[in-house]
């Protein structure tokens, strides 16, 4: 496993508008091209977080799916970020992770926001995604899904003999500046407990619905301690996450050795 160049794209989504955030967005990738290995882009970047913008959302062979595409392409790098999609009878909240060779993999939202009415509208992913890239085991989630550490748990010889599930977590997020103490203090507890990097984004300004977004996208080391965080601005920023560094530590303190064995089973359905 070698070091693996993080950026983070923490925009300014604009309100319903497909077209018009793949222009914007792909304006703050193209100057990425060839200088990093993974490009993490906000939850619904399309649209913003919007339960009304299911009426637009896309099937698996619309647009963005291919925008996506292209721009880990045209980067080399992998890009993953999450939008509206529909397949069969539901719209989920769908993650993508696309790199260069054409390889597309996805990880449907598990938890909808309930507050929200997110869960009356969109349909709920059931399983999660690990996926392989550069050497490193990455586990994307979903916003919400940051509040559920069971779901987020990093288990031990269970996906990987005699080793964790992942090395870096990613949550994809629109989390509302009135929440971020939130925010900011269960990306810290992942990366401690899970003893992996953690990467989050999220966007910034004001949507469609009048809620303030601040940003605070950030990557996390596995002690909890920020290597980088960004404040409430317009920015894409790459900082490099070290194998070695996180092998050391995993071998200093083996927490995994001492943890609980479970079995993650289906959410509880109320009627």
């Amino acid at each position: 496993m070698q070091d693996l160049r993080i950026s983070l794209v923490q925009g300014d989504t604009r309100w319903h508008d497909p077209a018009g955030n793949r222009e914007y967005y792909g304006a703050l990738l193209a100057p990425l091209a060839g200088t990093t290995d993974l490009v993490i882009l906000p939850e619904t970047f399309t649209s913003g977080f919007s339960n009304d913008a299911i009426a637009q959302a896309e099937g698996m062979d619309g647009p963005t799916v291919a925008w996506v595409r292209e721009q880990a392409r045209a980067l080399n790098a992998a890009v993953i970020g999450s939008v509206q999609l529909r397949d069969g009878e539901g719209v989920y909240n769908r993650l993508l992770f696309a790199t260069p060779d054409g390889d597309l993999q996805y990880y449907d939202k598990r938890h909808l926001f309930r507050y929200g009415g997110e869960h009356e509208r969109y349909a709920a992913g059931r399983e999660r995604l690990s996926v392989e890239w550069k050497g490193w085991r990455i586990n994307p989630q979903v916003c919400y899904d940051l509040r559920f550490p069971v779901f987020c748990r990093n288990r031990y010889n269970v996906e990987r003999p005699q080793q964790l599930d992942f090395d870096l977590q990613i949550f994809v997020a629109n989390w509302p500046s009135a929440r971020a103490y939130a925010w900011q203090t269960l990306a810290r507890a992942r990366a401690i407990e899970n003893l992996c990097y953690v990467a989050v984004v999220n966007r910034i300004g004001v949507d469609g619905n009048g809620l303030h977004y601040s940003g605070d996208s950030a990557v996390i080391d596995f002690l909890g301690q920020p290597q980088l965080e960004i404040r409430e601005r317009e920015q894409v920023v790459t900082t490099t996450i070290s194998a070695q560094a996180l092998a050391t530590h995993r071998e200093r303190f083996p927490a995994m050795l001492d943890a609980d064995t479970f079995t993650l089973a289906g959410p509880v359905v109320v009627r």
